[in-house]
């Protein structure tokens, strides 16, 4: 498991390393690897941040794309901090992102914590 978000976009370069230069030549679009390494990061960092800390991560290459699974020790629901129109904020952004460029996300729940998974086209 991995234990900052860092080492989980390692995990996740090094997955996606054999599709990049896979034998038939093919190849991610730079923006498809930077979208799946801030998703990547984005679920890490809220599960060390305001889920009580990692407590499963699984990062899988499937037909749909990479499937990412990260739990955590919050029954929390991710949510989007609104901000007020006109002022400075820092935070609140991370899920908004992840929901915007995951092709599918998902939230199950159990007695201590949760399990996100989100679905990263990677075509």
């Amino acid at each position: 498991m991995p234990r900052n978000a860092a080492a989980a976009r390692e995990t996740v370069t090094r997955l996606l390393a054999s599709r990049i230069h896979g034998p038939a030549g093919e190849g991610l679009a730079e923006v498809v690897l930077s979208d799946a390494l801030l998703v990547t990061s984005e679920l890490v960092t809220n599960a060390f941040r305001h889920g009580g800390g990692l407590t499963g991560f699984t990062a899988e290459l499937t037909g749909e794309g990479l499937l990412l699974a990260v739990a955590d020790a919050s029954t929390d629901a991710p949510v989007a901090s609104p901000h007020p129109p006109r002022t400075a904020h820092v935070g609140g952004y991370g899920w908004p992102l992840v929901c915007r460029l995951a092709e599918r996300v998902s939230i199950t729940f159990h007695p201590g914590g949760k399990r996100i998974v989100a679905l990263i086209a990677l075509a």
